[in-house]
């Protein structure tokens, strides 16, 4: 199946939102908090032209996704990309073509589209800052066979999630890795 018939299946912005149940709290907060800056606005707003879309993979449960597709949706209503969500578990056999290291179905994984359905850039699933700040709080982890490890591994990634849903610092990380992504393939876009 073509990218332009996943994008096809997937859900609107406001489908995907009013169908989430555990995170949407925190994705509509970051959503109404980040704000792109005057220079990002340039930027985005010279998309337009392109004509981009974007299919992306995610879940509502995962804490990476509340903190991007917000992000995402703030760069796709300046730049007017079109964006369809579709759910991880649902399409594997999509998520299976776009593994984190060739073998993690990690998510959010973006993937930007022209109007032919021609894959234009690939984005995710986290920005570079984010993977720092999760390497850093995994590495206080007990080893797997210790008893507590499910626990602190619970705390961990609660701890986590609260950190990524309130410091603008990584919402910006975020956005700049997107940009950066965006901007890398901008010959191809044009």
């Amino acid at each position: 199946m073509g990218l332009n018939q996943w994008f096809a299946k997937g859900m609107t912005t406001k489908e995907y939102i009013d169908g989430m149940k555990v995170n949407q709290e925190g994705l509509l907060a970051i959503h109404d908090q980040f704000a792109l800056s005057q220079e990002d606005l340039v930027f985005y707003h010279s998309l337009r032209e392109r004509d981009l879309r974007a299919v992306v993979l995610t879940a509502d449960w995962c804490g990476d996704a509340m903190l991007c597709v917000p992000i995402l949706i703030k760069i796709a209503e300046e730049a007017m990309i079109s964006l369809r969500f579709l759910n991880r578990d649902d399409h594997l056999d999509l998520m299976d073509q776009y593994l984190t290291n060739g073998k993690s179905r990690s998510i959010p994984i973006m993937i930007f589209i022209d109007a032919e359905g021609n894959e234009q850039a690939v984005w995710g699933p986290r920005a570079p800052e984010v993977q720092q700040l999760l390497e850093e709080v995994r590495s206080t982890l007990p080893d797997p066979a210790d008893e507590e490890f499910a626990t602190k591994q619970k705390e961990m990634y609660r701890a986590f999630k609260y950190e990524i849903k309130r410091n603008p610092e990584y919402w910006e990380a975020v956005n700049c890795s997107i940009r950066e992504r965006l901007e890398a393939t901008s010959t191809l876009i044009r």
